[in-house]
C-alpha cells in the first residue's frame, strides 16, 4: 500500500479516537483552555520525536522562509481557521452527541469547493456536484426523526450543536485550503509545519485560556499527555498524507474519522439513534469522496 495512503488511513483512525476521547474524558473544560493544554502536550511529544529521528535542520531552514509575506499570510489564515474550527467543534460536542455532531462536521468539502473554485481556479466535475448533494443528504439523515420531510432541516436550523458543527466545518475548510497551499505550493517542511500549527493555535487561544482555571488541568495531567500524543501523531500522519498524496485523495480518506467517532460513541456511550447517525457518517464520507474525486 502507498505510504501516503497508509498515513491517511492512520490519521483517520487517530482523529476518530481523539474525537471520542474529547467527549469522554474532557467534559467541563473551556474550549480555549483545553486546546492550549492539549497542544502544549502535543508539541512536547512532537519535538521529542523529531529531535530524536529527524533533527531541526529542515525546520530551521524553513523558518527563515516565513519572512515572505505570502507564506506568513497562509500560515496566519490557516492557524486562525484551525483555532476557530476546533473551538467551535468542542462546543458542539459539549452540547450534543458525538454521533450527531461528527457527521455534520465532516461536510467540510461543501465549503472547500467554492473556495478552491474562487481562489485556485478548480473546475467542478458532475460527480463533485453529486457529492454536494450526498453530503447535504448526510446532514438530513443526521437530523432525521419521525415527522415531516423538512423536519430534519428545521431541526438543524434550530439545533445549537448542528449550527456549531457547520460553522466549524466552514472554518476547517479555510484551514484545509491553507494547508494545501502551505504543504504543496509553498513546500513548507513538515518538521516546521506541525509545530507552527500547534503553537499558532495555542497562541491565538491563550488569552481566553488564561481566563479559565487550570487547577483541573494539573490534576488530569496524564489525560492531557495521552490526548497530546494522539494530536501529535494525528498531525504528523496528516502532514505526511498531504505531502505525499493529492489533497483530493488525502482529504476524503482522513475524513473517514467520522465513522470511527460514530461507532465509538454509539457502541461505548450508547448514544441515541446510532444506526441513523452511522448511516449519516457513511453518507458524509461518500459525499466527501465524490466531491474530492
Amino acid at each position: 500500500m502507498d505510504a501516503g495512503l497508509l498515513a491517511a488511513l492512520g490519521a483517520a483512525v487517530v482523529w476518530g479516537v481523539y474525537l471520542f476521547v474529547l467527549k469522554r474524558a474532557f467534559s467541563g473544560y473551556s474550549p480555549a483552555a483545553l486546546t492550549v493544554a492539549i497542544n502544549a502536550a502535543a508539541l512536547g511529544w512532537f519535538l521529542a520525536a523529531t529531535g530524536l529521528t529527524v533533527g531541526f535542520g529542515d525546520a530551521a531552514a524553513g523558518l527563515a522562509g516565513l519572512l515572505d509575506p505570502r507564506r506568513f499570510a497562509v500560515v496566519a489564515v490557516t492557524t486562525l481557521g484551525t483555532a476557530a474550527a476546533f473551538v467551535l467543534f468542542l462546543r458542539a460536542i459539549d452540547e450534543g452527541a458525538v454521533s450527531y455532531v461528527a457527521p455534520i462536521n465532516k461536510v467540510v468539502p461543501m465549503f472547500v469547493l467554492p473556495l478552491e473554485v474562487g481562489l485556485l481556479g478548480q473546475v467542478l466535475a458532475p460527480v463533485q456536484v453529486a457529492g454536494v448533494v450526498v453530503t447535504t443528504l448526510a446532514v438530513y439523515v443526521a437530523n432525521y426523526e419521525p415527522g415531516g420531510f423538512f423536519a430534519p432541516f428545521a431541526r438543524a436550523a434550530r439545533s445549537r450543536p448542528a449550527q456549531l458543527a457547520l460553522a466549524s466545518a466552514a472554518c476547517y475548510a479555510v484551514a484545509d485550503v491553507g494547508k494545501r497551499v502551505a504543504l504543496q505550493e509553498l513546500a513548507i517542511p513538515g518538521t516546521l509545519w506541525v509545530p507552527l500549527l500547534l503553537v499558532g493555535v495555542a497562541v491565538v487561544l491563550l488569552p481566553a485560556a488564561l481566563r479559565s482555571s487550570f487547577e483541573a488541568t494539573r490534576r488530569d495531567a496524564p489525560k492531557f499527555l495521552a490526548a497530546g500524543a494522539l494530536v501529535a501523531l494525528g498531525e504528523h500522519l496528516t502532514t505526511v498524507a498531504f505531502a505525499a498524496l493529492p489533497a483530493s485523495v488525502a482529504s476524503p480518506v482522513i475524513n473517514t474519522q467520522a465513522i470511527v467517532a460514530v461507532v465509538l460513541g454509539g457502541v461505548l456511550l450508547g448514544e441515541r439513534h446510532f444506526r441513523l447517525r452511522l448511516a449519516a457518517a457513511v453518507l458524509a464520507v461518500v459525499g466527501v469522496a465524490m466531491i474530492a474525486g
